[in-house]
């Protein structure tokens, strides 16, 4: 079993940067990707970056150029910075894990950007 944990949520104004940190711990030699989906009010949840171990990365395209996921496999930790953030990227963010899909969540952390 993994567990997930996500942190750095928070209220930002648009224009503003956040970086959200994501740990797991358990069976970690199970783990192969690690990245983030986020679910609005209303709307289904979507992937907004993934990241593989070794270093291949996957964008939504609503978040190209603005956001960057990074991952540091010693602390079995990764990292969504993101930039120039927009009221549309309010969400609940979703940390997850897996071998080659994702397989565990964390708890979601909440992300809201003020106009």
């Amino acid at each position: 079993q993994v567990q997930v944990v996500e942190s750095g949520g928070g209220l930002v104004q648009a224009g503003g940067s956040l970086r959200l940190s994501c740990v797991a711990s358990g069976s970690i030699f199970s783990i192969n990707v690690m990245g983030w989906y986020r679910q609005a009010p209303g709307k289904q949840r979507e992937l907004v970056a993934g990241i593989t171990n070794g270093g291949s990365t996957n964008y939504a395209d609503s978040v190209k150029g603005r956001f960057t996921i990074s991952r540091d496999n010693a602390k079995n930790t990764v990292y969504l910075q993101m930039n120039s953030l927009k009221p549309e990227d309010t969400a609940v963010y979703y940390c997850y894990s897996g071998l080659r899909v994702a397989k565990y969540w964390g708890q979601g952390t909440q992300v809201t950007v003020s106009s």
